[in-house]
C-alpha cells in the first residue's frame, strides 16, 4: 500500500505543478487553488508513504514521478520541445526510479 500511495502522491505532484505554470504567478484563482488543493494531497500521502518506505527512496520516487510528469505534460500539452537529448534525460530518470524501487525491500 504505502507503493501506490506514493504513486498518487507523485501524480498529485503532476497536478500541481502543472497547474502552478497555469496560475501565472498566482495571479488566477482557479489554477491556483487546485495548486495548493493537490500540494497538500500529495504532501500528505507521501507523509504517509513514508511511514514505511524508507526516506530516501520514498523522496526520490517523488520527485522523479514529478519531474518526470511534468516533463511529460510540457510536452504534450505545452509545445515544449521533445528533442532527443531531453527525451533520453526523462528515460534515465525513469530507470533510475525502477532501480531504486526494485533495490528497496
Amino acid at each position: 500500500m504505502p507503493w501506490v500511495l506514493l504513486v498518487i502522491a507523485g501524480l498529485f505532484e503532476v497536478v500541481w505543478a502543472f497547474s502552478m505554470k497555469q496560475s501565472e504567478g498566482f495571479t488566477r484563482l482557479w489554477p491556483s487553488v487546485v495548486t495548493i488543493v493537490a500540494m497538500l494531497i500529495s504532501f500528505y500521502l507521501l507523509s504517509l508513504s513514508m511511514k514505511t518506505l524508507p526516506l530516501g527512496t520514498a523522496y526520490v520516487i517523488w520527485t522523479g514521478i514529478g519531474a518526470v510528469g511534468s516533463f511529460l505534460l510540457g510536452v504534450f500539452f505545452l509545445g515544449e520541445p521533445a528533442t532527443a537529448l531531453r527525451m533520453l534525460a526523462a528515460i534515465l530518470i525513469v530507470s533510475g526510479l525502477l532501480l531504486l524501487k526494485f533495490a528497496t525491500p
